[in-house]
C-alpha cells in the first residue's frame, strides 16, 4: 500500500512516499480501517523528527487523524459496534496510509451530514477545544473568550465552540485573510496580535474589562494576559510558536486569575469517562448544525503531504488541513 513511512528520522519534507509499504494487521481490540481522508497536524513534522512527546519505534508510518470506512477483511472484535462499510473517524498510529490498524474505541461514527473531509479533522481538535472551554474553564454565556491562533486547526473549532456556548469571541490572529476566516466561523471581533499593543484594543472592545478566558494554542500566554479581565481564566493549549512560556506567578495574584492546561490526549487513561460525555455533546452541536469543522481551502494528495505540512509549518493555513489518501465512490461524500 501507500504510507508516509519514517524509517531514519528527517523533516517531512525529505521523506518520500513509499508505494509498497506492508499492510496492517489488526491486533487485540482493533478494526482496519480503509482511510479516506486525513488530518494534518503540527506534531506530525515533529514527530517525523523524532522530536514528539510519543515516538513509535521505527520504522513507522506518520499521521494520526483519519476518516474512513471499516474494511471488508477488518476482523470484528468482542463488543465492537461497527461493521464493514462503516464509516468512522477517529485516531490512529499510521492515518498517512491507504489502510490502519485502529483500536475499535477510538474511532466514532461519523454523522452522514459530514464528509470523509471533515471528519478527518475531527478528533483531536474539537474535543480538545470543547474540553478546555466548557471542562477547564468552565465558560458561561455571555463570557468574553479571546482565542489566539483563531483561524487554525485547535483555534477555529473554539471560536464556533464559544459562539454556541453563548458567548463573545474575539479572534486573534496574524492577517487579515485568517481574521476575516474567524469572522465567518463566528467571532464577533478580530485583532491582528502581529501588531504592536493589540491588547489595547481586546481591552476597548471589552469596555476596558477584559476577556473572562484565554484560549492559546500559540504561546501567547504572557501577552495576552494584559488584557485578561478580574478572575479571568487562561487555557495553555499548546505552543506552535516553539517557545515554551515562562510566567511571572505574581501576575496571577494581582489579577486574581487562573491558569490551566488541557491535555485531552491523557484522558482516555485517567480520566475515560469523561471522554464520551465529551463526544455526545460535540455530536449534538454537529447534527443540529450549530458548529461545522472548517477545512482549508486546499487539499492535498497524500503523494504531497510534505506540502501540506510545511503550508501549516509556515503558518499559511487556516482551519484543518487535509490528505486525500483515496478517492470515494461517486455517490459517497468526500
Amino acid at each position: 500500500m501507500r504510507a508516509f513511512v519514517v524509517t531514519d528520522y528527517a523533516h517531512p519534507s525529505k521523506i518520500p512516499i513509499t508505494q509498497n509499504a506492508p499492510e496492517p494487521k489488526a491486533g487485540p481490540g482493533q478494526v482496519l480501517v480503509d482511510v479516506y481522508s486525513a488530518g494534518l497536524n503540527y506534531f506530525d513534522i515533529l514527530q517525523s523528527q523524532g522530536k514528539y512527546q510519543h515516538q513509535p519505534p521505527r520504522p513507522f508510518v506518520l499521521g494520526s487523524e483519519l476518516a474512513g470506512r471499516i474494511s471488508a477483511d477488518s476482523p470484528i472484535p468482542d463488543g465492537c459496534p461497527f461493521r464493514p462499510g462503516d464509516r468512522v473517524f477517529g485516531a490512529a498510529q499510521g492515518a498517512f496510509a491507504e489502510k490502519v490498524a485502529a483500536n475499535w474505541q477510538a474511532l466514532v461514527s461519523l454523522p452522514d451530514n459530514m464528509t470523509y473531509d471533515q471528519g478527518a479533522g475531527l478528533f483531536v481538535t474539537w474535543p480538545t477545544s470543547y474540553e478546555a472551554l466548557v471542562g477547564r474553564a468552565q465558560l458561561k454565556p455571555g463570557e468574553w473568550v479571546l482565542v489566539t491562533a483563531s483561524a487554525g486547526g485547535v483555534g477555529i473549532a473554539a471560536v464556533q465552540l464559544a459562539k454556541a456556548l453563548g458567548a463573545k469571541v474575539i479572534a486573534a490572529a496574524g492577517s487579515p485573510e485568517k481574521l476575516e476566516v474567524s469572522r465567518q466561523a463566528g467571532a464577533d471581533h478580530g485583532v491582528d496580535y502581529t501588531k504592536e499593543g493589540w491588547q489595547k484594543e481586546v481591552l476597548k472592545i471589552t469596555g476596558g474589562k477584559g476577556v473572562d478566558v484565554i484560549y492559546d494554542p500559540v504561546g501567547l500566554i504572557r501577552d495576552s494576559l494584559k488584557c485578561i479581565a478580574w478572575k479571568g481564566r487562561a487555557i495553555v493549549v499548546g505552543f506552535a510558536a516553539g517557545e515554551i512560556e515562562k510566567l511571572a506567578l505574581n501576575l496571577v495574584l494581582l489579577k486574581n486569575i487562573s491558569i490551566v492546561g488541557i491535555h485531552w490526549g491523557a484522558y482516555t487513561k485517567i480520566e475515560p469517562e469523561r471522554v464520551p460525555v465529551v463526544w455526545n455533546e460535540l455530536l449534538d452541536l454537529f447534527s443540529s448544525g450549530r458548529a461545522k469543522p472548517i477545512v482549508y481551502r486546499e487539499t492535498f494528495p497524500l503523494e504531497r503531504t510534505a506540502d501540506g505540512l510545511v503550508a501549516i509549518e509556515q503558518r499559511k493555513t487556516w482551519g484543518k488541513v487535509i490528505v486525500h489518501v483515496r478517492l470515494a465512490s461517486p455517490t459517497a461524500k468526500l
